[in-house]
């Protein structure tokens, strides 16, 4: 039996979920906190994440010698005071041993926002991208319309990632906008290395008109990164659900 645990997060602190060299990390700021209730444990997430990228929800699981001794209804308030402001879990359940937060996932969906304004928003500051050139949101939904479907992704997938196999079904693809917040949803069967990012970064290039030799469709065929736009920061990236 293994410990589910729902976490949501501001990323801004923090190097990424997975512990590395450069800096503090979600997994070893909960494991921390898990730790001192469970003794030593194991802690499996269900993706990595980047710098300064955030979740509203993100599954990891715990296992321990002793991971029943406390009802899961009573695991997120007891970790909630052992962690930072920036960290939470929101529920946890027992799961059978043979679950894997990450590769018993159907999908996940992603979220980007976009702060539309030159004057910067203190409440966004760090968990929306400011940027100040007006975009055409009815233009950005028609385009991100033609990344659905199941291709190679290759063109959308930043340089050092390890992945052969680099097609992914996009079954959620569209743009809403509520005053100047421009968000962007993605949902897919997986993603790869910044592909969020640079779907984002490639949809706005297109609506200036800096592809415009150039179209969605080509770009996918060509499976090169050079062809697409720019990669967006990662202030503006949410991880919003994963399906189970």
């Amino acid at each position: 039996m293994k410990l589910l645990l729902e976490l949501s997060f501001l990323g801004t602190a923090y190097c990424g979920f997975q512990v590395q060299k450069n800096g503090k990390s979600i997994q070893s700021t909960v494991q921390g906190a898990v730790e001192k209730i469970y003794g030593t444990v194991r802690l499996t997430g269900c993706s990595r994440t980047d710098s300064g990228v955030h979740a509203r929800s993100f599954y990891c699981t715990v296992e321990a010698e002793d991971v029943g001794k406390i009802p899961p209804d009573r695991v997120p308030l007891a970790l909630n005071s052992l962690l930072p402001e920036d960290v939470a879990v929101k529920s946890a359940r027992f799961v059978d041993d043979s679950f894997h937060p990450r590769y018993s996932a159907k999908g996940k969906q992603y979220r980007y926002f976009v702060l539309n304004s030159r004057i910067r928003d203190p409440f966004l500051e760090g968990r929306a991208f400011r940027y100040p050139i007006p975009l055409d949101a009815e233009c950005l939904n028609r385009l991100a319309a033609e990344l659905a479907g199941r291709h190679d992704f290759s063109a959308f997938m930043a340089a050092g990632s390890d992945v052969s196999d680099t097609v992914r079904t996009v079954t959620q693809s569209h743009v809403e906008k509520d005053g100047e917040l421009i968000t962007f949803i993605f949902a897919a069967d997986g993603f790869l290395y910044n592909m969020v990012r640079i779907m984002v970064g490639t949809l706005i290039d297109f609506s200036l008109g800096r592809l415009a030799d150039k179209s969605i469709s080509d770009i996918i065929a060509s499976r090169d990164r050079s062809r697409a736009g720019f990669t967006a920061p990662p202030e503006g990236l949410y991880l919003w659900e994963v399906y189970y």
